[in-house]
Protein backbone atom coordinates (compact mmCIF):
# COMPACT_ATOMS: atom_id res chain seq x y z
CA UNK A 1 0.00 0.00 0.00
CA UNK A 2 2.86 2.32 0.31
CA UNK A 3 3.06 2.72 -3.01
CA UNK A 4 0.09 3.68 -3.90
CA UNK A 5 0.72 6.12 -1.45
CA UNK A 6 3.61 7.12 -2.84
CA UNK A 7 2.49 7.70 -6.59
CA UNK A 8 -0.47 9.62 -5.92
CA UNK A 9 1.88 12.22 -4.38
CA UNK A 10 3.82 12.20 -6.97
CA UNK A 11 1.03 12.62 -9.30
CA UNK A 12 -0.30 15.99 -7.71
CA UNK A 13 3.50 17.54 -7.92
CA UNK A 14 4.39 16.47 -11.64
CA UNK A 15 1.00 18.38 -12.53
CA UNK A 16 1.88 21.22 -10.83
CA UNK A 17 5.43 21.82 -12.34
CA UNK A 18 6.36 24.38 -14.90
CA UNK A 19 7.22 21.69 -16.95
CA UNK A 20 5.86 21.92 -20.62
CA UNK A 21 2.73 19.90 -20.82
CA UNK A 22 3.93 16.84 -23.41
CA UNK A 23 6.47 15.65 -20.35
CA UNK A 24 3.67 16.29 -18.18
CA UNK A 25 2.13 13.90 -20.13
CA UNK A 26 4.66 11.26 -20.62
CA UNK A 27 5.44 11.54 -16.94
CA UNK A 28 1.91 10.51 -16.45
CA UNK A 29 1.36 7.74 -18.75
CA UNK A 30 4.73 6.24 -17.31
CA UNK A 31 2.80 6.31 -13.84
CA UNK A 32 -0.15 4.35 -15.65
CA UNK A 33 2.59 1.62 -17.08
CA UNK A 34 4.01 1.42 -13.34
CA UNK A 35 0.72 0.90 -11.74
CA UNK A 36 -0.52 -1.55 -14.56
CA UNK A 37 2.75 -3.65 -13.87
CA UNK A 38 1.88 -3.44 -10.10
CA UNK A 39 -1.35 -5.10 -11.20
CA UNK A 40 -0.28 -7.50 -13.37
CA UNK A 41 2.09 -8.84 -10.27
CA UNK A 42 -0.98 -8.42 -8.16
CA UNK A 43 -2.19 -11.42 -9.22
CA UNK A 44 1.15 -13.50 -8.65
CA UNK A 45 0.98 -12.56 -5.14
CA UNK A 46 0.18 -15.68 -3.28
CA UNK A 47 0.10 -13.70 0.35
CA UNK A 48 -2.80 -11.37 -0.07
CA UNK A 49 -6.24 -13.11 0.18
CA UNK A 50 -8.87 -12.71 -3.64
CA UNK A 51 -10.55 -10.27 -1.22
CA UNK A 52 -7.27 -8.05 -0.94
CA UNK A 53 -6.70 -8.41 -4.19
CA UNK A 54 -9.66 -7.07 -5.08
CA UNK A 55 -9.72 -4.32 -3.52
CA UNK A 56 -6.14 -3.61 -4.39
CA UNK A 57 -6.60 -3.80 -8.22
CA UNK A 58 -9.96 -1.75 -7.99
CA UNK A 59 -7.46 0.85 -6.25
CA UNK A 60 -4.97 0.78 -9.06
CA UNK A 61 -8.06 0.83 -11.78
CA UNK A 62 -9.25 4.22 -9.74
CA UNK A 63 -5.53 5.56 -9.64
CA UNK A 64 -5.69 4.96 -13.56
CA UNK A 65 -8.53 6.33 -14.45
CA UNK A 66 -7.46 9.55 -12.55
CA UNK A 67 -4.62 9.65 -14.00
CA UNK A 68 -6.27 9.17 -17.48
CA UNK A 69 -8.71 12.06 -16.81
CA UNK A 70 -5.44 14.65 -15.76
CA UNK A 71 -3.95 13.31 -19.33
CA UNK A 72 -7.22 14.55 -21.04
CA UNK A 73 -7.09 17.23 -19.24
CA UNK A 74 -3.41 18.13 -20.19
CA UNK A 75 -4.18 17.20 -23.74
CA UNK A 76 -7.60 19.51 -24.03
CA UNK A 77 -5.03 22.43 -22.24
CA UNK A 78 -2.28 21.84 -25.03
CA UNK A 79 -5.17 21.91 -27.33
CA UNK A 80 -6.47 25.30 -25.61
CA UNK A 81 -3.21 26.78 -26.26
CA UNK A 82 -2.72 25.86 -29.87
CA UNK A 83 -5.87 27.32 -30.64
CA UNK A 84 -4.97 30.90 -29.29
CA UNK A 85 -1.74 30.61 -30.79
CA UNK A 86 -2.95 29.97 -34.37
CA UNK A 87 -6.39 32.63 -33.77
CA UNK A 88 -3.73 35.72 -34.76
CA UNK A 89 -2.26 33.83 -38.06
CA UNK A 90 -6.03 32.87 -38.71
CA UNK A 91 -6.94 36.52 -38.57
CA UNK A 92 -4.47 37.60 -40.92
CA UNK A 93 -5.15 35.15 -43.53
CA UNK A 94 -8.40 36.04 -43.18
CA UNK A 95 -7.50 40.03 -44.16
CA UNK A 96 -7.95 39.53 -47.65
CA UNK A 97 -5.54 41.55 -50.16
CA UNK A 98 -5.83 43.48 -52.92
CA UNK A 99 -5.47 40.98 -56.18
CA UNK A 100 -6.24 43.28 -58.96
CA UNK A 101 -9.35 41.75 -60.09
CA UNK A 102 -12.28 42.91 -57.39
CA UNK A 103 -10.17 44.93 -55.01
CA UNK A 104 -8.39 46.90 -57.62
CA UNK A 105 -4.52 47.86 -56.17
CA UNK A 106 -2.59 51.07 -57.38
CA UNK A 107 -0.73 49.16 -60.43
CA UNK A 108 -3.79 47.17 -61.32
CA UNK A 109 -7.03 49.25 -62.21
CA UNK A 110 -9.10 49.12 -64.64
CA UNK A 111 -9.54 52.57 -66.82
CA UNK A 112 -12.65 52.34 -68.50
CA UNK A 113 -13.81 54.98 -70.53
CA UNK A 114 -17.38 55.43 -72.44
Amino acid sequence: MSSISALSGSTGSSVGSSASVSSQISALNKQIQSITKQVKELSDNQDLTDEQKSEMEQMYQSQIAMLEAQIAQLEQKQTEQAQQSSEPAQQAANVKAADGINRPTDTHQVNVYI
